[in-house]
Formats: C-alpha cells, sequence, structure tokens
C-alpha cells in the first residue's frame, strides 16, 4: 500500500505495528499516548452507585449514541454486513463476555449497534485501558469515564475492586466487552495472539463467551488520515462455555483457544489466505506465536 498520502502520525503507527509483527509484540500499544495517571482505588465507581454518576452515564449514554449515529449516517462507519445473529440468544440468557479484535476507536459501536436489541434490559459494559479513563481529554474522555466502562488499573488494590465488579456485572445478567488481544492496532486485519484475562472473568462467573470477530476492505475514497476509509462486517462466532470439570486457569486456557480458533478461522475464510504474521526478527529468535 501507498503510505505517502497517509498523514505523519498513522504512518508511524502502521510502521511501528508493522515492527512489532515481526517481533511479536502483539501486545504492546503502538499509540503515541503520554504517560498518564494510575488509577488509584476508589477513584472508579464501576457500579456506578453514586447520583452523580447514575445522572452522568445517562447524560454519556445519550452523547455517545448521537454521536455515533452522525457518523454513521456521514459515512464514516459503514457496515456493509452482519453474520452469525444467531447466536445473539446467548445473550439473552443471561451474563455474557463479549470478545472482539480491537483496531478501531469505532469497533465497539460496530458490534452494539446490531446486539442492541438483545441487551434492552442491561447494559454493554466496556474494559478500557487505565489511560483512556484518567487522561483522554476532551469528549472522547467524558465518554470513557461515564458511558459503562471498566477501567483497567496499575493499582493491585484498584484492580481487586475491577474483579469484583465485573463478576458481579456478569453474576447479575451484564453484557461486558473485552478486547483480549490487549491494545488497539489501527485497522490492523489478522487476529492476534489473545490474553488470558476475559476467559477467567467468564469462568468465575460461569458465563460464556460470545466472540466477535470485525473484518473490513477498503472503500475508494480515503479518511481523514489519507488511509483507504474502512467498510466493515461484523461477524457473530459461536459462544464459547466454561469447562466446568476443569480448574479456573486450565478452563479459561481452552476458551482463549477456543475463541482464537473461531477468529482465525473466519479471517482466513474472510480474507482468503492463511493467517500469517510473517518472518520473525532474527535477532529476538521468535518462532511461531504463542497462542
Amino acid at each position: 500500500m501507498d503510505l505517502s498520502k497517509v498523514s505523519p502520525g498513522r504512518r508511524e503507527v502502521l510502521e511501528r505495528i508493522a515492527l512489532y509483527e515481526r517481533e511479536r509484540r502483539f501486545d504492546e500499544d503502538v499509540e503515541n499516548d503520554p504517560p498518564a495517571p494510575v488509577l488509584l482505588p476508589g477513584k472508579a465507581d464501576y457500579l456506578t452507585k453514586k447520583p452523580i454518576n447514575k445522572l452522568l452515564r445517562r447524560i454519556a449514554n445519550a452523547v455517545g449514541d448521537g454521536y455515533f449515529k452522525k457518523l454513521v449516517k456521514k459515512g464514516i462507519i459503514e457496515t456493509e454486513y452482519v453474520g452469525g445473529t444467531e447466536h445473539l440468544s446467548v445473550l439473552d440468557r443471561g451474563g455474557a463476555v463479549i470478545t472482539c479484535n480491537h483496531f478501531s476507536a469505532y469497533d465497539n459501536y460496530i458490534l452494539f449497534n446490531p446486539i442492541r436489541g438483545h441487551i434492552r434490559n442491561q447494559r454493554l459494559y466496556k474494559v478500557i485501558r487505565e489511560g483512556n479513563y484518567t487522561n483522554f481529554p476532551g469528549l472522547y474522555g467524558f465518554l470513557f469515564r461515564h458511558c459503562d466502562t471498566l477501567p483497567l488499573s496499575s493499582n493491585p488494590r484498584a484492580m481487586m475492586d475491577f474483579l469484583s465488579a465485573v463478576n458481579t456485572l456478569l453474576k447479575r445478567g451484564e453484557k461486558v466487552l473485552v478486547y483480549p488481544e490487549q491494545g488497539m492496532w489501527w485497522n490492523y486485519r489478522k487476529p492476534r495472539p489473545l490474553k488470558a484475562g476475559a476467559f477467567r472473568m467468564a469462568v468465575r462467573a460461569g458465563v460464556p463467551v460470545l466472540p466477535m470477530f470485525i473484518t473490513m476492505r477498503d472503500a475508494d475514497d480515503l479518511d481523514a488520515d489519507g488511509y483507504p476509509r474502512q467498510i466493515y462486517s461484523l461477524h457473530i462466532l459461536p459462544p464459547v462455555y466454561p469447562d466446568s470439570s476443569l480448574g479456573e486457569k486450565a478452563a479459561a486456557e481452552k476458551m482463549k483457544e477456543e475463541n482464537y480458533r473461531l477468529w482465525k478461522e473466519k479471517y482466513e475464510e474472510v480474507y482468503g489466505v492463511p493467517l500469517d504474521y510473517g518472518p520473525a526478527a532474527a535477532e529476538n529468535g521468535a518462532g511461531e506465536e504463542d497462542k
């Protein structure tokens, strides 16, 4: 692809993605985000118990929905296909962890819009990185703090609060979106190796994981960064259930491997090529990815 028209900032990110892929650093951030304050215990109202946060949540959800609907109307977010809707019935039966590949600030809305009819009496909670909650300015910062988000934390005590809240939400029937690849890789089409956290949450709460995978193709026009605008397809894949005969670690690992397999198969089906991360950087001696 000719990157000469791509903005310098986005071109730098794409070059970093290519480097990290060669070095098999799949879970590292590629964005130029500044250092962020640590999220301390008690700073995130995970279960939205405070009246002011209930009000701000209503405002944030209304503002966020209106904002993304405008992006859809303008064609900035364009979804041409949604498949596997028969699997959404799992959301009608109780709590669930939803997993999705993470390549855009828009991907949570790409999947939320088609499933909103199945979560009318619950909410879609989104697990987000610490810095998005503590250090993001403007409209996105407001949405990150109040639009049913569950921020991670580098503080161990705050992470205990996070895990306890997620378990409570799942057991009461809520849906929690987790990006198990970890960091966002802008417009990256391949599934990356997964982290176990999302699947451990599901095992602890005794709920299924509903994997979703978003594929994309280039439109004829360019976006604001000079990159081909992407047209999306959402693939809702069969739910993955915890194996109650296994311990937490083994059960989570089994779910993780099945989720990755489903993503990999869908990637290869849609794009018509085997999943291949290319040659590993010789200096780190990396071989096949650790799934």
